[in-house]
């Protein structure tokens, strides 16, 4: 899979943009405040109607807009495909070669991208929540059942939240509530289980790659195992009524990153954790591949920051040559560790591109 062709209009700093990316290596050079992120942050967003930076869409409106416009033209192994958003006045509407998208989720999965920001770091160091975040988009861009199973426990949670919060809650509605969080719940336990075990697998690869040999072990930590969540959830009954929430499933899990034997979240450097997030990207570019049968899009917003020039040359030996990566640099002079033969470079300037 590769970006053929991106073009938006009125996103955030970006002038009208007409981006044609080559097969291989692309490098976005800029000075900071220049646009290099949001080229990327379009391409995420058509891909997964989401940012990296804002849950607010009307953020990337450009300053004083109330509209934008984002295409891209992908080539895949088995067909080309187009998106087109367009957002105006907080709504959206998504087209997928041509034919409307009655639900956003309908579109998930058509283009593929990982993307790598420095805020990605925050998969080792920061909260369960992150995590859980990780693992639900990732696994919902490959298995369209995954989404839906997500989607249906996070009403079904919902409901019973709000039951529990009741004056006085209807305890065969719990039952009913319970059973449907359970069935629900069920299949993001032993999805996450087999997506991490082969994520941690790759990842570690990679990880030693990138840092001589060192060691990298992730583990998925259920808050309940899916076998015992309907006992939990019984026995929790009067503790959940007395806190008025859910206090067991999977929107308490965890992902849990050990580095050299000792937890990363804690006692790893700064340049441990950032390896140790890049390598878990750099692992989802396989799995995609095994799952689907081709590579999806890498995108690697300021990936050599705080890398030293021996672990940024070890990253991209790390990526295969297939893979179309797309990637932003604050260094306007080709420099060590950034690939350049093969490469294809792109300067911008107060939201222009231009090919060096």
């Amino acid at each position: 899979m590769h970006l053929e062709r991106l073009e938006c209009h009125g996103f955030r700093c970006l002038n009208d943009l007409n981006f044609e990316p080559a097969p291989g290596v692309n490098i976005l050079r800029g000075e900071n405040a220049q646009g290099k992120t949001s080229v990327l942050e379009t391409i995420l967003f058509a891909a997964t109607s989401k940012s990296h930076r804002t849950s607010l869409e009307t953020e990337l409106a450009a300053h004083g807009g109330d509209a934008f416009r984002i295409g891209l033209q992908v080539v895949r192994v088995d067909r080309p495909v187009t998106i087109e958003v367009n957002w105006w006045r907080g709504e959206k509407r998504v087209k997928v070669n041509g034919v409307p998208q009655t639900r956003l989720s309908d579109a998930l999965g058509k283009v593929r991208v990982v993307f790598f920001s420095p805020e990605d770091i925050a998969l080792v160091k920061g909260s369960a929540a992150v995590r859980r975040k990780f693992l639900d988009m990732e696994l919902s861009q490959l298995l369209p059942g995954y989404l839906s199973a997500l989607q249906n426990y996070r009403l079904v949670l919902r409901q019973r939240n709000e039951l529990l919060r009741a004056h006085k809650p209807d305890v065969d509605q719990l039952d009913a509530w319970d059973h449907q969080l359970v069935t629900h719940g069920q299949t993001l336990i032993a999805e996450r289980t087999a997506f991490v075990h082969e994520l941690g697998q790759t990842a570690s690869a990679v990880y030693a790659t990138i840092a001589d040999g060192e060691s990298l072990r992730l583990e998925y930590k259920p808050n309940t195992e899916a076998a015992e969540l309907i006992h939990a959830l019984a026995t929790s009954r009067e503790s959940d009524l007395r806190r008025r929430q859910t206090s067991h499933g999977p929107h308490r899990d965890d992902l849990e990153f050990t580095i050299a034997d000792s937890p990363a979240r804690s006692i790893a450097s700064q340049g441990q954790q950032k390896s140790a997030a890049l390598a878990v990207k750099l692992a989802e570019l396989e799995l995609v591949k095994d799952r689907t049968g081709e590579y999806p899009i890498l995108l690697l917003d300021e990936v050599l920051a705080e890398l030293d020039a021996k672990r940024s040359e070890h990253l991209f030996d790390a990526i295969d040559p297939d893979v179309q990566c797309i990637l932003t640099t604050t260094d306007v002079n080709p420099s060590a560790g950034v690939p350049q033969r093969g490469a294809t470079n792109f300067q911008i300037v107060h939201g222009s591109l231009e090919i060096r």
